[in-house]
C-alpha cells in the first residue's frame, strides 16, 4: 500500500465486521502496539463483536468497503465518572500513515464533545509507540504519567503513558 491519504469512512461497528477485525487484531504489528494478543481465534473475535461491553460506542473505519481500523469509547460504571471515557484505536498496518487513525480519533473526539458531553477522554499507549503518541497529541491528548512495567510484550514488561484530553 502507498502512503497516500485514503478516503476513509467512519461508521458504527457491525457484527458482520468480525472477519476484517480478526485480521487487524491478530496481526503481530497491531498486537505490538495494543493489548490484543496474537492467535485469537475467529470465534473469540466474533463473540467480542457480537457481545459488546456496556456503555461502549464502537466505530470502524472503512476504505473501499473494507474495515481497516477500529476505535471504541467506553464510559465507566460509576455515576461520579459519567463525564469520563476511555478510548483505544487499532489500524491495519497496510493503512498506517494514511489518515485512518486520524479519522477514528476525530470521530471519537467529536462524539465525546458534541454528543456525549464528556469532559475527559483517556487512553494508555506504550512509551515506545511514537507514531501513536504523535497522533493523540495532534488531537489534544497530553501525557499525564507513566505506568511502569504495565504490560507484557514479546518477552518483557513495557511501560505505558497515561494520556488524556480534558475539555474545559
Amino acid at each position: 500500500m502507498s502512503e497516500e491519504k485514503a478516503d476513509v469512512r467512519v461508521r458504527a461497528m457491525n457484527a458482520a465486521d468480525w472477519r476484517d477485525l480478526h485480521e487487524i487484531w491478530t496481526d503481530p504489528r497491531v498486537c505490538w502496539g495494543t493489548l490484543q494478543t496474537p492467535f485469537q481465534s475467529e470465534d473469540e473475535v466474533r463473540k467480542k463483536i457480537e457481545n459488546p461491553p456496556e456503555r461502549m460506542v464502537r466505530l470502524v473505519a472503512e476504505v473501499d468497503g473494507r474495515v481497516v481500523g477500529a476505535s471504541g469509547l467506553q464510559r465507566g460504571r460509576s455515576p461520579r465518572m459519567q463525564h469520563v471515557a476511555g478510548c483505544g484505536v487499532s489500524v491495519h498496518p497496510d493503512y498506517w500513515n494514511r489518515g485512518v487513525g486520524s479519522a477514528l480519533i476525530a470521530a471519537v473526539v467529536g462524539l465525546a464533545d458534541n454528543w456525549l458531553n464528556l469532559k475527559r477522554v483517556e487512553l494508555e499507549v506504550y512509551i515506545d509507540n511514537a507514531p501513536a503518541i504523535h497522533l493523540y497529541e495532534k488531537f489534544g491528548f497530553v501525557i499525564e504519567g507513566t505506568k511502569r512495567k504495565y504490560a507484557f510484550r514479546e518477552g518483557e514488561y513495557v511501560d505505558t503513558y497515561v494520556m488524556a484530553r480534558v475539555r474545559d
